[in-house]
């Protein structure tokens, strides 16, 4: 099949190249376009692809600047895009830090600036797709993935499907620690709910037996992974879940604002000058490239959620490995393209298939797979994608105070949605102002200002709303 990645330009490009090299997913892709609107990350993209040394031959890649010349023929899209590029990442980090919030790419109010910007580039992408590819897939890691996936819905149905690595290497970590072996494609006895960003692993089985509880009361089991290290072992034992990784951000919100705030620079700040300096370097290394770029792949894993690793702690080696959004993307385009039906933590619409009913011409209403949020509603949970699609396996109810928060933030995500899709400047205040990280109309306020000032092109999105 031929893949495009939109954004071909990014950084991770080559590690989804590497995927495709060897290993389980040599041969799924026929030819690799890269689109970009930038030629020049283009070509040092491209660089570091020749550059990768090793036994396996990936697919002939082609690079292009035109959206609909990349789309031609294409069976698979995914879409890593980011609007204003990492100059966007500081502001959207650096308008709510300097207000005394959390200063996040994705979570917060940085998540919700972030989306009001890229929803409607992806709009335009989704829109290309229907005229030029109209049988094509879209995985999206597009962030914030739940919330761009969740706009994207209405115009390429069922065709679109957000992934990310964090729930997904979550499970894999907790597994090891329970030495619970996972079968490779299959969440059998795996209970995971929530939306990206903000889940929750409630169960995991071996043997029919749930060892959750067992590893959550083993303090030295815990030390043994990151997401067991994030939060005090007593506060998971009372929680009976383990948390994604960014309800750190939640959870402790307190130590990740102070630990921002002792750094030198944000993490974006700190990937643009990065990125900076290392792309003109990139395009004109030669055989070097993939060195000078794997040198910088590492340097970024190793700053990951910095703010919350204590005395320099340092990262496992198995996560600066690299990897894992990718083996993801790969997996769920595998899948549908008929090579065999897997099982993946996806976002998706929380809707059960509908059981056919043939004495009656009716739909049968929707059910949740998730008890609780809309089942039209695009959450993250364990699925089964065949050829047909992302197929939702049916979860437990949330708990009371995880249900809270699940819906607060489902219902800032709608709220953004709206302003994206509809330019409506009141829907962008109510969303900042009921964000829980937020949580004040003032404060929405200012936020709003701040990125406006920061973004003009967001003063254009509301020509069409409420002013």
């Amino acid at each position: 099949m031929r893949l495009l990645i939109a954004g071909g330009g990014g950084f991770r490009v080559p590690l989804v190249y590497r995927a495709l090299a060897s290993g389980r997913f040599a041969g799924l892709v026929s030819e690799l376009v890269l689109y970009d609107v930038d030629p020049s990350r283009l070509a040092a993209v491209t660089a570091v692809l020749r550059s990768m040394p090793g036994p396996g031959a990936g697919p002939p890649v082609r690079a292009t600047t035109s959206l609909p010349d990349a789309l031609a023929g294409t069976q698979m899209v995914f879409a890593a895009v980011r609007p204003g590029g990492t100059a966007g990442r500081v502001a959207d980090e650096k308008v709510a830090q300097d207000l005394g919030l959390l200063g996040q790419e994705t979570t917060g109010a940085g998540g919700i600036s972030y989306a009001l910007r890229t929803i409607p580039h992806m709009l335009g992408l989704a829109r290309q797709m229907r005229e030029h590819s109209p049988e094509a897939w879209l995985i999206n890691f597009t962030n914030p993935a739940g919330m761009v996936t969740e706009a994207l819905v209405p115009v390429l149905g069922s065709r679109v499907i957000g992934i990310c690595d964090s729930a997904g290497g979550l499970v894999q970590r907790a597994a090891r620690a329970a030495g619970v072996a996972l079968p490779d494609g299959r969440l059998d006895g795996v209970g995971y709910y929530g939306l990206n960003h903000l889940g929750w692993l409630y169960r995991l089985e071996s043997g029919g037996r749930d060892v959750l509880p067992g590893l959550l009361a083993d303090p030295r089991a815990l030390q043994s992974f990151e997401e067991g290290r994030l939060f005090p072992q007593p506060f998971l034992a009372g929680l009976g879940a383990l948390p994604n990784e960014y309800l750190y951000y939640y959870y402790r919100l307190d130590d990740a604002r102070r630990a921002m705030r002792a750094m030198p620079v944000t993490r974006g700040e700190s990937i643009h000058l990065q990125q900076q300096e290392l792309y003109p370097r990139l395009a004109a290394a030669g055989t070097d490239a993939y060195r000078l770029w794997e040198e910088a792949r590492r340097s970024r894993e190793e700053g990951y959620l910095a703010e919350a690793r204590a005395n320099g702690e340092q990262r496992d080696e198995d996560d600066l490995a690299g990897g894992g959004y990718e083996r993801v993307a790969l997996a769920a385009m595998r899948a549908l393209s008929g090579a065999g039906d897997t099982q993946l933590i996806l976002n998706t619409r929380n809707s059960l298939p509908a059981a056919s009913n043939a004495a009656t011409a009716e739909a049968p209403p929707a059910r949740a797979a998730i008890p609780g949020p809309p089942a039209d509603a695009v959450v993250e949970l364990p699925c089964t994608v065949t050829p047909d699609g992302a197929l939702p396996l049916p979860q437990a109810e949330p708990g009371k105070e995880q249900m809270e928060l699940l819906r607060r933030v489902k219902e800032v995500e709608r709220l953004t949605v709206l302003a994206a899709t509809e330019g409506t400047r009141d829907a962008a205040l109510a969303a900042f102002a009921r964000h829980p990280l937020v949580d004040s109309p003032d404060l929405a306020s200012d936020l709003l200002a701040g990125y406006e000032h920061a973004f003009p092109a967001l003063r254009k999105l509301w020509g069409g709303g409420a002013a």
